[in-house]
């Protein structure tokens, strides 16, 4: 059997084009729509400190903390609107459901399993169709330009490797590496959503703490305001980024990806190989479902 590193196995650059470009374009609008909702409640919380405050100069005693409220809001709100109108992460959300789609097609043409299996001189041909058909359901993710084929070499080199050459390549290159990630997305957010729930605590008693303050004159600020609206905005983050969700989901993908590795790691002829192939894909494919819906609504 071949080593690992004589794998004809397929890297980023040998996906299609129209994988890169969706790829692509799905991580920057994420970047752009986390970066907007950041920006947002850092505003929101800066409102809200500066409420807390009175600071009068000129003439006219004219609260500049009262001015820098009403500033800081503008640009949330600002920032809102921009978000409602350009929809990053509606592309965000398609664009990954896009690439995905691209990627567990591409698998199942460079491992020959349906709907390409062995020996069909049709193939490529409806290899292409089908990923054009993809980008024509997802007419919003507004794709940048590729120079890179709907079918690598790479691609037509696996798929015309024997079948413990494409069992192994798939074994390693899909089903152990989606595992992996899976596995150590699902301890990121397991851990992140746990530093959020903690720091929702300590904020929720230093609020206690400040409003009896206040409550017996040791302060004469509003700190359980400012201490309310950090709340809400760290709540709103974890809603955005669904921690807790998305663990869960992970966990589940990682240990459902583990019992197909050990199906696929059988002696299988060319049929049954095709279906372990598609029940693999079948469960990858279903966790970006579900995410995508989740996200959506």
């Amino acid at each position: 059997m071949a080593t690992t590193d004589q794998l004809p196995n397929l890297d980023h650059g040998d996906y299609p084009g129209l994988f890169q470009a969706a790829d692509a374009a799905s991580l920057h609008q994420q970047r752009s729509y986390l970066r907007g909702v950041r920006f947002r409640l850092v505003l929101t919380v800066a409102a809200a400190v500066l409420a807390a405050f009175t600071l009068r100069i000129g003439g006219a005693g004219i609260d500049v903390f009262a001015l820098g409220t009403a500033l800081a809001f503008v640009g949330a709100m600002v920032i809102q609107l921009a978000l409602v109108g350009s929809r990053p992460d509606q592309v965000w959300y398609e664009g990954r459901a896009l690439a995905e789609s691209v990627k567990t097609l591409t698998w199942r043409y460079a491992v020959a399993a349906q709907p390409f299996p062995a020996g069909d001189e049709q193939a490529d041909v409806e290899f292409v169709k089908r990923i054009q058909a993809m980008h024509r359901d997802l007419p919003n993710v507004h794709l940048g330009p590729t120079t890179a084929p709907p079918i690598s070499e790479r691609m037509r080199e696996l798929r015309a490797a024997p079948l413990a050459v494409r069992k192994e390549a798939y074994l390693t290159g899909r089903v152990l590496d989606q595992q992996d990630w899976y596995a150590t997305k699902a301890v990121y957010h397991q851990q992140r959503a746990r530093i959020y729930r903690t720091t929702m605590l300590v904020m929720e008693v230093v609020g206690v703490a400040g409003a009896l303050a206040k409550a017996t004159g040791v302060v004469d600020f509003d700190l359980a305001g400012i201490v309310a609206a950090m709340v809400s905005a760290v709540a709103a983050w974890t809603a955005t980024r669904q921690h807790t969700a998305t663990a869960t989901a992970y966990v589940v993908a990682s240990h459902e990806l583990g019992v197909i590795r050990d199906l696929i790691d059988r002696d299988l002829d060319e049929q049954q190989w095709s279906a372990a192939v598609v029940d693999a894909e079948s469960a990858i494919s279903r966790e970006h479902t579900m995410w995508h819906a989740n996200r959506a609504h």
